[in-house]
């Protein structure tokens, strides 16, 4: 992902209405939540990909369809001429 959690500034702030102890153990369990939060949240990136993904899967889908229908076509031509 690349994002950091900054746990040196959580420490700072929480040390201001903590004990440097609680401040401690404070800033370690939000950034174990910050940390965890940070590996399910789909990122800008991570959304344009899918978005991709999808528009490729389409195009191949509507690519197949269109085949398809051209083959019925041809074939519902032949068979009215014969």
């Amino acid at each position: 992902m690349g994002r950091t959690v900054d746990t040196l500034s959580m420490f700072d702030e929480l040390k201001k209405t903590f004990s440097e102890e609680q401040a401690h153990s404070l800033s370690e369990i939000l950034k174990n939540i910050e940390e965890e939060n940070l590996e399910v949240v789909a990122t800008k990136r991570d959304l344009h990909e899918q978005e991709m993904r999808l528009k490729h899967d389409l195009t191949l889908r509507l690519g197949a369809m269109l085949a398809a229908t051209a083959a019925i076509i041809v074939t519902l031509v032949k068979l009215m001429s014969s």
